[in-house]
């Protein structure tokens, strides 16, 4: 059942279904082999990231479309077992409903999106809604997070000035700024090209390495390393990080931005040792409590 009262973090993006084949290798081109494993699991950045808020605590809301067929049927089941309202449903009956979200979806979720601590963004959607909401949001002084992914080249600079916390890993790092990131030095160069482009805060995931932060009022990078860990799966590992930090941010206001990254980095190593997306993300009773 989702938490009663407003939502805390309301994400607006998409939701995919994973279908995912496990095989020792790769075919060849024209070349067929036998998969020893198959399964059906929950994606999309969007809820993801959802997801992963709600199960550490937050109430949360999901702005999303569905197709109107057992995947979508199937996927609000798995918003409500994770206790995430989705308000009325909107569904329709075409393939890549993600990509049908719309302008007057968001003015009906308006007093939710108003009424948040933190809103999540990708570009999973179409991004000129995705830029709608945080522009909502953002004027309404609801905390703004987003996250360029699939990263866009020619992203619109208001994406940059909207976003109260602009997080992206290296590859989407190098695609904005043309700086390949290969340490840390490289993605503190990247935040100074996001902060000149209008960023107020800028973290660069790096995987196995942690993050790096920058902002307005420290403009010197901050390596935020990750514990060392044996990875099993990182799918969805950066998903589970900005998931993580929307519930800091939301639940736990008064940390600092290192201290809220430092646990959402130790939060995403957790979701690696575990096969899968969603089905890898910790819930907040199995999480060391004083991490909360």
């Amino acid at each position: 059942m989702a938490a009663a009262g407003p939502a805390e973090v309301v994400v607006v993006g998409s939701c995919m279904t994973d279908l995912v084949s496990l095989t020792t290798r790769l075919p060849k081109a024209g070349e067929t082999i036998h998969g020893h494993k198959f399964f059906i699991g929950f994606g999309g950045k969007g809820a993801n990231q959802c997801i992963q808020a709600a199960r550490l605590g937050a109430k949360t809301l999901m702005i999303c479309k569905v197709g109107k067929d057992s995947f979508g049927n199937d996927y609000i089941e798995n918003f409500k077992r994770n206790g995430i309202s989705t308000g009325q449903n909107v569904i329709v009956i075409v393939a890549g409903a993600n990509l049908l979200l719309d302008s007057e979806d968001l003015k009906r979720a308006a007093n939710a999106i108003c009424k948040a601590k933190v809103i999540i963004c990708q570009l999973e959607i179409t991004p000129a809604i995705s830029l709608e909401a945080l522009k909502m949001a953002y004027s309404n002084g609801v905390k703004t997070l987003f996250n360029p992914a699939p990263a866009h080249a020619e992203l619109d600079p208001q994406f940059y000035t909207h976003s109260d916390i602009f997080c992206c890993n290296e590859s989407e790092a190098e695609i904005l700024t043309g700086i390949p990131v290969g340490s840390p030095e490289d993605a503190g160069k990247v935040g100074l090209v996001l902060l000149k482009r209008g960023c107020k805060l800028v973290i660069v995931t790096l995987g196995a390495e942690g993050c790096v932060m920058i902002s307005v009022d420290d403009p010197t990078p901050k390596h935020v390393p990750a514990g060392k860990v044996r990875a099993v799966d990182t799918t969805g590992a950066g998903d589970s990080f900005v998931g993580a930090l929307a519930f800091c941010m939301a639940c736990y206001p008064n940390l600092s931005m290192e201290e809220m990254v430092r646990k959402s980095n130790f939060i995403a190593s957790v979701s690696v040792q575990a096969s899968g997306t969603q089905s890898s993300y910790p819930y907040r009773k199995d999480l060391p409590q004083d991490l909360f």
